[in-house]
């Protein structure tokens, strides 16, 4: 199982609005580093959901459901579907991956408008003893 994290803006698209659906398809992203992050996902990824704005940071889980595909509607884009996992809480706020020091050579920290990116493992990791007793 690989590892990513999708970022949005919580006034477009939040945790609270995926809960509530319960699956998405996950699009509107264009970054060609990013597309690439979506076309790498596969059934039962997990991914990291991201606020992003003002209170930036991690604030859930989802899985992916189902093989990315090309968006219909941009020929420069591709989708997939998300399905809601859980809520992370409290949230790991952007402050606290950077004063970890431990990602300084992740996309998160490097690339702050890169929306979709893979997740290292030393950050799943690192996630799974931030939250002990819930599966990561």
């Amino acid at each position: 199982m690989a590892s990513f994290l999708a970022k949005t803006d919580p006034e477009t698209y939040s945790l609270d609005d995926l809960e509530r659906d319960q699956r998405t398809v996950w699009d509107g992203v264009t970054n060609p580093q990013a597309v690439r992050a979506i076309l790498e996902m596969r059934p039962d990824d997990r991914v990291f959901i991201y606020h992003s704005g003002g209170n930036s940071a991690v604030v859930g889980l989802a899985t992916v459901r189902g093989e990315p595909r090309p968006d219909p509607k941009n020929k420069k884009s591709a989708i997939v579907e998300l399905e809601f996992t859980r809520r992370l809480e409290p949230p790991t706020t952007l402050a606290e991956i950077k004063q970890s020091g431990k990602f300084d050579d992740w996309a998160l920290v490097r690339q702050g408008r890169l929306s979709t990116m893979a997740a290292p493992e030393k950050f799943v990791k690192w996630m799974a003893a931030r939250y002990p007793g819930v599966k990561i």
